[in-house]
């Protein structure tokens, strides 16, 4: 395959920023797939007109976003879209904004609130089985005054499973690790374990029933209470 020429830098400033976007329209331009093997470190050294170690820190800062990934002996390649650079850096980015959780909640809310329709179409018995253990695994903990995190992202998760929907699940843990890995300034003992068991246990009852209106109502409600308790730690900050 002849591949475009891949395009000098244009600015001397942050080098490796210079670097790592004309590696990206490189990917770009020449319509490079997850697998491709780009040409060797020192024909791109070359062609951007940098030294090596230039080049190594952007490909470097490319695989952390997970753009390109470097094989041993073997060379560096395009790498597939993945959310995993996202959900490993989410916890940094929110540092202590209770504003951005509190956005991320209602566009959670909002999303679910709008593709729930779909699942109802889809659900099967066995996932309304399954979402049913998850609940009494809840409630089992709830009755022991125990939190069950694991639980409640295994639930929503199952709530949009049958829709196949690699994008919207990945989504869905962003948003749900958001909520939780925020918890050093949110404070979460506020939460009711007994109440948050019941909401997710009338999820199920509807969702079972098919009917989209209480479905919906009842996501709104659970979500509102999660709302409430982060108005709550904003008003104690």
């Amino acid at each position: 395959m002849s591949l475009k020429a891949i395009r000098p830098l244009t600015r001397a400033p942050l080098l490796h920023i210079s670097v790592q976007e004309s590696l990206r329209d490189f990917i770009s331009d020449n319509g490079l797939t997850p697998g491709t093997l780009l040409p060797a470190e020192s024909e791109l050294a070359n062609q951007l007109g940098v030294s090596r170690n230039s080049l190594r820190e952007g490909i470097k800062a490319l695989e952390s976003l997970g753009v390109l990934e470097a094989r041993r002996g073997v060379g560096i390649f395009v790498k597939a879209f993945s959310f995993e650079p996202l959900l490993d850096n989410l916890a940094y980015g929110l540092g202590g904004a209770l504003r951005q959780v509190e956005e991320l909640i209602e566009i959670r809310r909002v999303l679910e609130a709008g593709m729930i329709g779909k699942s109802l179409a889809m659900i099967s018995d066995e996932d309304i089985a399954e979402l049913r253990a998850t609940v009494d695994r809840m409630g089992a903990h709830a009755k022991r005054g125990e939190t069950f995190a694991d639980e409640d992202q295994q639930f929503h998760a199952l709530l949009f499973s049958c829709q196949n929907n690699e994008t919207f699940t990945r989504l869905i843990d962003i948003f749900w690790l958001a909520f939780y890995k925020a918890s050093d300034f949110v404070n979460l003992d506020t939460v009711d374990p007994i109440a948050t068991w019941k909401d997710h246990a009338a999820i199920v009852d509807a969702v079972e029933k098919k009917d989209l209106a209480e479905v919906q109502r009842r996501l709104a409600r659970h979500y509102e209470g999660i709302s409430r308790v982060i108005a709550a730690s904003k008003s104690a900050s």
